[in-house]
């Protein structure tokens, strides 16, 4: 299971936590397994919890709700996710400045 996998579903389980993981699976572009496998780590890690609706008419119908320790891991993915795209980031610019000095040399 990679960080962002599970960081892009605990962003839209806290967005909207009635999502289904049909939803959650064409959101992200997984496959309705892999999402299911995601939910079942986060549950068990005990960064989710799941409460039924009883009031649906769909009895099948589940709020997928981030605990305290979700959050915190959330936050920790997050700031792990933009680390790594600030790094990526700074790679490229150094990558087009390059590329850049490359081309105004041979036009020379």
């Amino acid at each position: 299971m990679t960080d962002q996998s599970e960081l892009g579903v605990l962003r839209l389980l806290e967005d909207s936590p009635s999502r289904s993981q049909r939803e959650v699976a064409s959101e992200l572009g997984m496959s309705l397994g892999k999402v299911n496998y995601l939910l079942k780590a986060l549950l068990d890690k005990g960064f989710v919890k799941i409460q039924n609706f009883r009031n649906s008419s769909n009895k099948r119908a589940y709020a997928y709700l981030l605990t305290p320790e979700g959050v915190a891991a959330k936050t920790e993915l997050t700031k792990r996710f933009l680390a790594r795209k600030i790094t990526e980031y700074d790679a490229l610019k150094l990558e087009i400045e390059r590329l850049r000095r490359e081309t105004e040399e041979r036009d020379r």
